[in-house]
């Protein structure tokens, strides 16, 4: 298991460069289920039985994401969650975003 879900999101608050290059592929790699698109956000689709556990599972990333003070789309549909994430303040990826997604593969 990844070390980034022991740590916390930190907000950014600008004035910093995405993450890329060698660096971005080395901490996606301690998120393997979640694909990088375009250097630009991570997203990984959660398949359930039925709409309930997805709404369930939506509801504790919410929780989640609320505590780290980092939040992510979210598209829910029967049996399916999408979550896609990126930081919007530098428009790419940071840390945060990993830690993000190494805690949402927890719950």
């Amino acid at each position: 298991m990844s070390e980034l879900a022991s740590k916390n999101c930190v907000p950014c608050r600008g004035g910093v460069p995405p993450l890329a290059g060698k660096e971005l592929e080395v901490v996606a790699k301690e998120v393997p289920q979640w694909r990088v698109v375009d250097g630009h956000h991570l997203t990984r689709a959660f398949k359930f039985p039925d709409f309930r556990q997805a709404l369930a599972f939506v509801n504790r990333v919410g929780e989640l994401a609320e505590g780290q003070g980092h939040h992510p789309d979210i598209l829910l549909s029967w049996g399916k969650a999408e979550i896609t994430t990126w930081t919007h303040a530098i428009n790419g990826l940071t840390e945060s975003d990993f830690i993000l997604a190494a805690k949402i593969d927890k719950l």
